[in-house]
């Protein structure tokens, strides 16, 4: 045997390095995703603050151009909007208190009701015994420790609404200095885009509330001809309880029909059930078509996108989810719009529009050259918005150099 041949077989192996900076760039998203978490609270929060600045900016920036300064015309709306919300608290409540204390004093003799009325079938002996169970004697006690055990969840979601109702204010009393901030964070090279953005999301948020108060006032008139139809008592206080419940996704038009229901219950079974039939009719056909169609007419959303954000907001989020999913995902579909993000399945920008953007940034920084950025802000924001109300073009960053350039030129 020749000494040279090797003995066995040869082992080859291989040497995985990691780089220091890969290693940290993976902790920092692992800290920053769970940093995200933590914050989820207070995303919510500015988002719904931003909702409202959205939904009241245009009503006090309206009473301005009236010749109202904005501090008195910021006061005025929230003045109104709380005197209103105050007015239909008190129309609504004392009479759905007074519902619900009769329901719960009434429900041992309704159960007693119930068991005579089964009495007579064979087969309803396993039901009678159900029945017979339930804790309906001390209904009024138990309620009672429910409402002190959820007193510290009440009290937390009144401190976060007042916390998101003073940062809408400080937001809408000076925009300026607000928008401020996200013009210094912000390379001038993209200012004409926030401007844009920002403003687009004026109109989503819009077009949101618009949406929301058509599926608010389309129950509430669905509900009182309900009642009024049938001769139930309360139908006004049941209605705006219903139009005020719509708000919630997914859960709000069941949580409206308790007292639709209970509000019939003395006209007897029948009638009871034929509005229960008509109540859950009518959150399908919300839920399926109404919502659909005005949310996808007002935020130019296809429908189905409107089920699904929907479903993916309430999966993630819950019931807030649900809430923010819709102006959430026309935002982002606005946003991938004016950066100009390639879809894989759209068409490439025009060099056209892509060479109107470049003008636009010109005159922008021509106009905004050693304007510090908060007012270089203000600058961007009266160009996005004389670039919004000339027709000729399809988006703000198109039509900025056809309305600003001549300006700068002379």
């Amino acid at each position: 045997m020749d000494s040279t041949t090797p003995s066995g077989p040869r082992i080859c192996g291989r040497r995985i390095e990691i780089a220091p900076q890969t290693i940290f760039l993976v902790l920092g998203v692992i800290a920053g995703i769970w940093l995200l978490g933590q914050l989820v609270t207070v995303f919510s929060v500015v988002t719904v603050a931003l909702v409202l600045v959205g939904t009241f900016d245009p009503v006090v920036a309206w009473l301005e151009r009236r010749g109202l300064r904005r501090g008195r015309a910021l006061v005025l709306v929230f003045v109104v909007v709380a005197l209103a919300l105050i007015g239909v608290v008190l129309m609504m409540v004392p009479p759905l208190v007074a519902q619900l204390v009769r329901l719960i004093e009434d429900a041992p003799r309704a159960r007693d009701r119930t068991i005579e009325a089964l009495a007579g079938y064979r087969g309803a002996k396993p039901l009678i015994g159900a029945i017979q169970d339930l804790p309906l004697d001390k209904l009024s006690q138990r309620a009672g420790t429910a409402m002190i055990g959820c007193s510290t969840a009440l009290f937390t979601a009144v401190g976060y609404g007042v916390s998101t109702l003073f940062l809408a204010i400080y937001l809408l009393a000076d925009p300026a200095r607000s928008k401020g901030l996200a013009y210094v964070v912000t390379p001038r090279h993209y200012h004409v885009k926030l401007a844009t953005i920002l403003l687009e999301l004026e109109v989503i948020v819009g077009g949101y509330m618009r949406g929301q108060l058509i599926t608010s006032l389309s129950i509430a008139a669905f509900v009182f001809a309900l009642l009024e139809l049938f001769g139930a008592d309360n139908a006004l206080p049941i209605a705006l309880f219903a139009g005020l419940t719509d708000i919630l996704p997914f859960v709000g038009g069941y949580v409206a029909s308790a007292p639709v229901v209970i509000a019939v219950t003395p006209q007897g079974s029948t009638i009871t059930l034929i509005v229960l039939g008509l109540m859950v009719l009518y959150q399908e056909f919300e839920s399926r078509i109404l919502v659909p169609r005005v949310y996808g007419s007002m935020l130019r959303l296809p429908p189905a996108i409107v089920l699904l954000g929907l479903l993916v907001g309430g999966t993630l989020g819950g019931v807030l989810g649900a809430l923010l999913a819709l102006p959430i995902a026309a935002g982002l579909q606005m946003v991938i719009k004016e950066l100009r993000v390639e879809l894989p399945g759209e068409l490439r920008q025009t060099s056209q529009a892509l060479a109107m953007d470049v003008r636009a940034r010109e005159v922008y920084e021509h106009l905004a050259e050693g304007v510090p950025a908060a007012d270089a802000g203000v600058i961007a924001d009266d160009l996005a918005s004389m670039a919004k109300n000339d027709p000729g073009h399809r988006t703000a960053s198109a039509r900025v150099p056809s309305v600003g350039a001549p300006g700068v030129a002379a």
